[in-house]
Parts: C-alpha cells; structure tokens; sequence
C-alpha cells in the first residue's frame, strides 16, 4: 500500500490490560509519521472487541488487527463475521500480546508490535478459512477433554506469572479428577463412539500455549483436521498426562484416530466442556464445519499453515 495514501485505513483493537504497551505505542506512532491512517481501541469489558470490530466492518475499515492473545483475535473474527454480510470484510491482522499465542506462534508472527505492524503493511492478506462450531466462529483450534480442562481451570493471573508452566501446574492439581468424555462423533465416511481423554478439530495446529493437537492442519484446504485420542487403558491416562506435561507430543500422536473432513458432530448425553481459541464453551452437541476462503489475513510469507508451504508443493 501506498504511505502517501491516507484512505487507507487501519484499527487496531488492543486488549484493554496491554493499554499502556510501551513498544506498541511506539510503532503506531512511527507508521503514522509515516503517513499511515491508524487507529486504536482499547478494550474495557466483555464483548468490546467484538463490537469494535463489527463497527469496523461497518465503517469500512479496511483492515482490523487483532492486539492481544488468542481470546482477542477471536472475538475480533467473530466481530467482523456478525456485520453485515454483503459489506466488504476487512483483512485481518494480528499483534501477539497473550500469554500463548497459539494462532500467532504457529504461523511464526512475530512477537515484537513493531515487527508484527510492519507485516500487515508490507505483506498483503492471504485468503484462509474460517471453522464455525454451532453459532460460534474460529481461527485456530476447539480442543475437548482433558486438554480443555487444564487450560479453561488455568487462572489467567497464574498464566501471566508463569506462562506455559501455569498448565503444568493446574494438571498436577487435578491428577485425580481426570475422567475421560463419553461421546460419538460423525463426519463424512466416518462414525465413532467411545471415550476420549483429548479431541480436537483444528483449524490451526496447536492450543494450550503450544500443544500441537492437529499438527497437520491447514489454513486454506477446506477441511478440518479431527484428531480423537481414545481411552483405551491406563497407559493411555499417562501418555496424556506426559504430552500436557512434559510435551511428548509424538507418544500421544501415535495413539490419536486422524480424519480430514468438512464437517463433524460430537453428541453426548452429558455437557461438554470445549476450548474454542481461548473460550470455553459448554454443550451435549456441537457441529463444526469451515467456511472456505471466508477471510483474508496477513501472514508471513513461509507461514507453516498454508498450502503452498508444504513440502512438495508446486
């Protein structure tokens, strides 16, 4: 884009509890001395990013950045889904401020305000999809089972102070209430029924401050990655206790029930408790499905979630 084209017209909605970031505000006012038509929202209670963001879509705004962790940049999404749909939607970006970052961390977003600013300005968006779970949009990741436990009981002081150790901490405390979901999924060509310790329909990769759920996802195939890891034994209690503990990812993949698909329903007779990029959200059934090509997002170049990043891609 142009610096010397002032119509060009950025909002950035900045969490509230980032409001006096120092390095943010001086990379705002750098690209304004550089002519740049930015403005800044900040956040002061529930459902503010959302609103901010349906008024940007309203207004015109052509691109939004979502400033903040991995809560704000879905009420962001979920914000500019809500307005009217035959309005133009803006670009999205994304400044990591957040305890995990898991969106921004596995599509290698910088997390310097000024390094992450000056990829919006000078990278132009891609179009990815978008996951939609009932009446509710997402990005990254909805993660059921004992991975939503630990990360929705995690207090968000004890996640500032400690970062991805608060998630250690809040399973060693809850070793003994660990029970498995009982439930049934199905999707296209696919029917299962049991009982699950970890599930999770990605969109992105990872959740939980680095855990990669569905380490083969896509931003832009038109599908979903579903990974199931089924309660079988007690082993299958350790390898998942040692994988959101520890990070031994690889032992808890080689266990987990892989599908690609379009769309899935989990139905069980009691609630459940998912994670839906930082929100919990509780039902006895939910459907997922993607939107293809629903926005357009700016992304580093070798972002790891696109197809065109993939090994052995023409």
């Amino acid at each position: 884009m142009s610096t010397d084209d002032l119509r060009y017209h950025i909002r950035i909605i900045l969490h509230g509890k980032e409001a006096q970031n120092v390095a943010l505000r001086d990379a705002v006012r750098l690209l304004r001395d550089h002519r740049y038509k930015i403005d800044v929202r900040v956040t002061w209670e529930e459902g503010d990013a959302r609103r901010l963001a349906y008024e940007a879509r309203q207004l015109g705004v052509d691109t939004v950045i979502a400033a903040g962790g991995d809560g704000t940049v879905n009420d962001v999404v979920n914000g500019s889904m809500a307005a009217e749909p035959l309005l133009a939607m803006p670009s999205l970006g994304v400044i990591p401020l957040g305890t995990a970052n898991d969106f921004a961390a596995s599509c290698r977003i910088p997390l310097a305000p000024l390094e992450a600013l000056m990829l919006v300005i000078e990278i132009a968006p891609v179009p990815i999809d978008i996951a939609k779970v009932n009446h509710h949009y997402f990005l990254n990741m909805a993660s059921g089972g004992f991975g939503a436990q630990i990360t929705t009981s995690t207090p968000d002081e004890l996640k500032r102070a400690l970062g991805s150790l608060a998630y250690l901490l809040t399973g060693m405390s809850q070793f003994t209430s660990i029970s498995a979901v009982e439930g049934s999924v199905t999707a296209p060509d696919f029917n299962w029924q049991g009982a699950f310790m970890v599930l999770g329909v990605g969109n992105g990769r990872q959740a939980g401050g680095g855990h990669e759920l569905c380490p083969n996802a896509l931003l832009d195939d038109g599908l979903l990655d579903l990974n199931i890891l089924p309660k079988t034994d007690q082993q299958t209690l350790t390898n998942t206790l040692q994988y959101f503990m520890l990070g031994k990812g690889e032992v808890m993949q080689q266990q987990m029930i892989h599908r690609r698909v379009p769309w899935l329903e989990i139905e069980a007779e009691q609630s459940m408790n998912f994670n839906i990029d930082g929100e919990p959200v509780s039902s006895s059934r939910l459907r997922f499905e993607v939107q293809p090509n629903a926005l357009r997002i700016h992304l580093p170049k070798l972002a790891p979630l696109l197809k065109v990043n993939q090994t052995g891609s023409s």
